[in-house]
């Protein structure tokens, strides 16, 4: 089953600047502000485009959030997980004994988010005959419910979402060229996080008064090397995975300062190699010895044996640094 997510209530105010995904002050961030807020205004379908966790759904919610819409659902979909056998039945609903156990009436994701915002997201991954009768039910603002031949008419506002080059894949024929139009009235760009490195550390920062917010305690900061190496690292799984290396810190952080050590070992493994690449960058000599071990490490494939070769070191004296530093799940995972 697609998730399905409610807000009867709506938003509180300025929600565009509350949504973790746009916190920042990036040209790149700036500018996708200023088009939410113009879009929100009106009722035009959005297409959103950006790569996986760079906050499609908040971007959603952004919009649903300031528009007149706010005070009715919001109702996100997971394409990816809609089961295959049933995509009619869950997007416009079933009668009474229109299959095999359907022993009661369901309304689906469209009548459900009547009057409010429906986000269909990863969009392209909708198969065939679904994305034609997703397109009808755009043109005609009615849906018919699985079993039945009576039209039903819905208000519902469409925002989709895709990671995936749609222009691609109707030229290649797999998405409808007429239902993609109907999409893209308005497209927004979420740009990756490598993309605008300079809100790394407002983001960070958010996410660390989340989780202070989260467990009723003082938010921590972060070393001065903790926010060299959060910007260096490249995200491949951008403001969501930022979102989960803070999460990783603060459960393994035993004072009021985020280390190295407490950040996952990808991050670490990672930026151990990135930051070598940054000029004029002054560590401590401890964090220079951790560091060193990481590349060691790194270009081990790690290996510890081979790392202490590298290193020039014995490895028992390689074993204890690695006790010392924490390093333990670090030398144990496979190199990136």
């Amino acid at each position: 089953m697609g998730r399905k997510h409610f807000n009867p209530q709506g938003e509180s105010a300025h929600p565009v600047c509350r949504s973790q995904a746009l916190v920042g002050e990036a040209s790149l961030i700036a500018a996708l502000k200023k088009r939410i807020e113009k879009v929100s205004l009106r009722d035009h379908t959005v297409l959103i485009r950006g790569e996986s966790g760079s906050g499609k759904e908040l971007v959603a919610r952004a919009i649903h959030a300031a528009s007149r819409r706010a005070v009715h659902p919001f109702v996100a979909v997971d394409c990816t997980t809609l089961r295959d056998t049933l995509f009619e039945s869950q997007l416009f609903g079933h009668v009474r004994g229109a299959f095999t156990g359907a022993e009661q009436a369901t309304l689906g994701f469209f009548r459900t988010a009547d009057e409010g915002t429906l986000f269909l997201d990863e969009i392209g991954e909708l198969p065939p005959h679904i994305q034609a009768k997703l397109l009808r039910c755009i043109q005609e603002g009615a849906v018919v419910p699985l079993g039945s031949v009576e039209p039903i008419r819905v208000n519902v506002r469409i925002v989709a979402a895709t990671h995936r080059d749609l222009q691609r894949m109707v030229r290649e024929g797999a998405f409808r060229g007429d239902l993609y139009y109907r999409l893209n009235v308005v497209c927004l760009d979420v740009p990756a996080l490598r993309d605008r490195r300079e809100d790394i550390p407002a983001l960070a920062r958010f996410f660390l008064e989340q989780q202070a917010s989260l467990y009723h305690e003082p938010a921590r900061t972060l070393a001065e090397e903790v926010c060299r190496v959060l910007c260096a690292y490249h995200w491949p799984g951008n403001v969501r995975e930022l979102a989960n290396a803070i999460e990783h810190a603060c459960a393994f952080s035993e004072g009021s300062e985020i280390q190295l050590r407490d950040l996952p070992p990808t991050v670490q493994l990672a930026a151990a190699s990135a930051l070598t690449s940054l000029e004029d960058q002054v560590l401590t000599l401890e964090a220079a010895e951790r560091l060193a071990i990481l590349q060691a490490l790194r270009a081990a494939g790690s290996n510890r044996a081979k790392a202490a070769q590298l290193l020039q070191i014995e490895r028992h004296r390689l074993y204890r640094k690695i006790r010392r530093y924490q390093l333990h799940n670090v030398a144990d995972s496979v190199a990136i």
